[in-house]
């Protein structure tokens, strides 16, 4: 129900461009949005015909008074947006997550001896900036590298070229001495300069220059210098190597993606310069429950090059963004020239993006392990799996099942152990499904329960026990629904083993299924038991698959084998045992694949020829 400050509010709404904030009962400012005409849009919020989704109808729900700000364009009610997101973080705006600047490298030219160092605070026209960096660990790790190839100095002394003597970094060839006067501020520019042209992607530069260098160096006999530039020159190309992506891109883009959980996003961004990924940081954005993909990458690449120093001319996107428009004349504003936002639908731009994709849900798993191993999250989310499976003991070995297969053929399952809420790789088993040749999940689940317990011989609940085998859990969570639960039960009492908990977790409504209970046990998307419970599941799926996977493809690449005439048995045994893999015989060359145990040319051509 609209408050009567809101009703009296909203009769006098301005039709300028602006920037509202709603506040709750207290004066917290709970959200800020822009508008190019505020009364239009604040009011569309309290239209009872107007679709809300889920988060902004408890938005609404809160809203006890109204406040604007008059700006003089749209663009302008964009920064101020920007800086009121920034300043107050409110709950119900998606923004980045920790209340900090991002730290970047400087490179401050406009002093005598520059150096590279970190730095939170920004600031126009006084050197140049690369960045932002979404921690300090990996702008460190980046300042490493590039120490290790470039010899500035990283002493904050002044410079006065008659020190008495050098510091260690000097004679592990680490610094070019300065302070000693070793070196000309023209020469240590240069090497200054290398650093900038490393930092933008511009690597097949400064090893021209170099080759050149140790060329000269090697006519005037000066074989020490050669060879430290030889050194630095492998630093480089290694380097360049590793920033090689699958796809050939040119010019200079951000490629940008996200992986959406619940109320946080984990979004990767890739910096490429040159067709070189030059940098990848992932952020973290709070506030994007119910949010649409396109609005969560709306607010990212505003609040994200609000504060960057340098704007690509290009960025790629998985999401088409809000504002597309406005965005790219503010981005264009900041930059100086053209900035083009993209949505590849296909070739090379396209590949990039889904490399950027697939980091992200990697990301976004990895970031979901680090906040479930904390030890207070992992013993709360046992009790509560405990409590309300209504386990005799709290779960400190929990085994999942999972069965794998298309059509019944090839079928698998999987069996993976959490140890006090961890995974315990060491204890995965996998299975080949013996006795079932049609596509019947419930008989191979049986089968695999039965196999898997028929191994353990005496029964113990001993963590330290001889065998993984003999090992107990205290909660089986078979990947499924009522009917999966009640076929392993079934097996279960057959074999003698029916008092040990098993439980059962459908994923479309993340329902929870135990014996003896008719009703799904319903526990809160965010609660961390069901989390735990969601992240066994999902790696005894992931498991089972990867094993199937992999004994589907060997079979297929081993049928094409036998398709060939004159690979028999023999011969195909031995282009397996010598090349190692199927990718490896799929990649050899011709003289390759001849080298092997009673191959020859002709037959290896005819291998080439059909695989």
């Amino acid at each position: 129900m609209t408050s009567d400050i809101v009703a009296e509010q909203l009769k006098q709404l301005p039709t300028n461009p602006g920037v509202y904030l709603m506040k709750d009962s207290e004066g917290k400012i709970l959200y800020v949005g822009k508008a190019i005409n505020l009364r239009h849009r604040v009011r569309s919020y309290f239209r009872s015909n107007h679709k809300l989704s889920p988060k902004t109808k408890r938005l609404v729900t809160r809203i006890h008074e109204l406040d604007f700000l008059i700006t003089s364009s749209e663009q302008e009610a964009l920064i101020l947006e920007l800086n009121l997101i920034k300043k107050y973080r409110p709950h119900y705006n998606v923004r980045l997550k920790d209340d900090k600047t991002f730290p970047y490298l400087k490179i401050n030219i406009n002093e005598d001896w520059p150096s590279v160092y970190i730095t939170r605070r920004p600031q126009e026209n006084e050197g140049r900036y690369f960045g932002p960096f979404a921690s300090a660990h990996t702008i460190r790790q980046t300042l490493k590298v590039i120490k290790g190839i470039f010899p500035f100095r990283s002493c904050h002394k002044p410079i006065t070229g008659i020190a008495p003597r050098s510091c260690l970094e000097y004679h592990i060839h680490n610094c070019l001495g300065p302070c000693i006067g070793t070196v000309s501020k023209e020469e240590y520019t240069e090497v200054i300069n290398q650093v900038i042209l490393f930092l933008e992607g511009k690597q097949e530069i400064i090893v021209k220059e170099l080759k050149s260098k140790m060329e000269k160096a090697v006519d005037t006999l000066d074989f020490e210098k050669a060879a430290l530039i030889r050194d630095q020159i492998q630093a480089i190309n290694r380097v360049i190597e590793g920033q090689r992506i699958a796809t050939k891109v040119t010019g200079e883009q951000d490629v940008i993606a996200l992986a959406n959980d619940k109320d946080q996003a984990c979004v990767q961004v890739f910096f490429i310069r040159n067709g070189k990924l030059v940098g990848r940081e992932s952020f973290i954005l709070q506030g994007t429950r119910s949010e649409e993909p396109e609005q969560v990458m709306t607010n990212f690449v505003k609040q994200f090059y609000a504060s960057a120093p340098y704007i690509p001319l290009a960025l790629l996107l998985q999401y088409a963004i809000k504002d597309k428009v406005l965005t790219e004349n503010w981005l264009q504003s900041k930059k100086g020239a053209n900035v083009r936002i993209q949505v590849p639908r296909r070739g090379n731009k396209k590949q990039l993006v889904d490399i950027v994709i697939e980091n992200a849900y990697q990301s976004l798993e990895q970031l979901k392990i680090k906040q479930l191993a904390s030890s207070t999250l992992l013993t709360a989310a046992l009790t509560e799996i405990k409590d309300a499976l209504h386990l005799p003991n709290l779960p400190i070995r929990m085994e999942g099942y999972d069965i794998s297969n298309i059509q019944g053929v090839e079928a698998v399952g999987s069996m993976v152990v959490f140890e006090n809420g961890k995974p315990k790789p060491s204890h995965y088993r996998r299975f080949r499904i013996n006795t079932v040749s049609s596509a019947n999940d419930y008989a191979m689940l049986q089968e695999v329960i039965k196999r898997r317990f028929k191994l353990s011989g005496t029964k113990s609940n001993d963590i330290s026990a001889s065998t993984t085998w003999s090992i107990l859990p205290d909660l089986i969570l078979i990947d499924g629904g009522k009917g999966q639960l009640n076929s392993v039960l079934t097996t279960m009492r057959e074999i003698r083993f029916n008092t040990i908990p098993t439980a059962s977790l459908a994923k479309e409504k993340e329902e929870v299924f135990i014996p003896q209970k008719s009703e799904p046990i319903i526990l809160l998307p965010s609660s961390p038991g069901l989390q735990l419970l969601q992240r066994l599941r999902d790696e005894a799926h992931r498991f089972a698959l990867s094993y199937h996977q992999k004994i589907h493809k060997k079979r297929t690449f081993t049928s094409a084998l036998d398709t060939i005439p004159g690979i028999g048995p023999n011969r195909k045994r031995a282009l397996l045992k010598q090349l190692g893999s199927i990718r490896a015989i799929r990649e050899a060359s011709v003289d390759e694949l001849a080298t092997v145990k009673s191959m020859n040319k002709d037959l290896a051509q005819r291998v080439k020829e059909h695989i």
